[in-house]
């Protein structure tokens, strides 16, 4: 019985996590959305600087160095993992 409720209670603080997390997110929305139809004009404005700010960033080339970097660190996990599983397989075989 205490083995069910340990195994239930993470499952439980997730969905209550992912609950309060779509509530929060819905609130945010809604508090947009009243906002942007009181001040139309204004909210335009925010959306054309945010885009132009977001065009001057070097966001892509920084998400290309990320990939680059996740993809030369990927190599070397792979190397082990598979070093790891051909150890255990020989112990195995043992």
């Amino acid at each position: 019985m205490a083995n069910e409720e340990t195994t239930t209670a993470p499952e439980d603080l997730a969905e209550r996590g992912l609950r309060y997390t779509k509530e929060q997110w819905d609130e945010v929305i809604a508090q947009t959305e009243e906002y942007v139809r009181a001040n139309p004009t204004k909210s335009l404005l925010y959306g054309v600087a945010a885009g132009f700010l977001l065009d001057r960033l070097p966001v892509f080339r920084i998400f290309g160095l990320l990939v680059r970097l996740i993809l030369k660190a990927l190599k070397p996990a792979i190397l082990v993992y598979g070093a790891t599983r051909l150890y255990q397989l020989v112990k195995e075989e043992e």
